[in-house]
């Protein structure tokens, strides 16, 4: 019996079977969103931003960040935000400034030709969104339980790593 088995009852052995699903789930639907992405970027012809560019731009949208406001929200682990910021603005996506308070700062916003780009995704979003409901996929109550348990769990996850130090 492992030590996991031996600490879980029946209902916690259901339960953590369940939580490791969820950790599976959320690791696919990551990749998969950047999948989607990618197949709309190849589908239009439009080879000079990959998908996590891409959803740094979508993410950013009317926004002015820095790269360390983008990494500090955590939403590019994995990947070098510096680097592809600085792909952004060379294919002219982006336009960056120092920041007069603090010059070691750079601040980064789309340009036209990001917001386009952001346009494009937004609508790709908008059409599966409008898919999913019209085929009776989940309703807006299922979203919100959805996003409710998500938001807990990353809530949860937050507090586990504060505590840690």
């Amino acid at each position: 019996m492992s030590v996991q088995e031996a600490v879980l009852d029946g209902s916690d052995r259901a339960f953590h079977a369940g939580y490791l699903e969820m950790l599976g789930l959320v690791e696919r639907l990551h990749r998969l969103l950047l999948d989607v992405i990618k197949d709309e970027f190849e589908r239009l012809g439009i080879v000079e931003v990959n998908p996590v560019q891409g959803l740094l731009l979508f993410n950013i949208g009317e926004n002015e960040v820095s790269a360390g406001e983008l990494k500090s929200r955590g939403f590019y682990q994995g990947s070098n935000v510096s680097y592809n910021l600085k792909k952004l603005v060379e294919a002219g996506y982006m336009h960056h400034q120092r920041s007069d308070v603090d010059r070691r700062s750079v601040r980064v916003k789309l340009t036209e030709k990001g917001r386009r780009l952001r346009a494009t995704i937004a609508d790709l979003f908008a059409r599966h969104a409008g898919l999913m409901h019209r085929r009776g996929m989940v309703d807006a109550a299922g979203l919100d339980q959805i996003a409710q348990g998500l938001r807990r769990t990353e809530r949860f996850w937050m507090e586990q790593i504060r505590y840690i130090y």
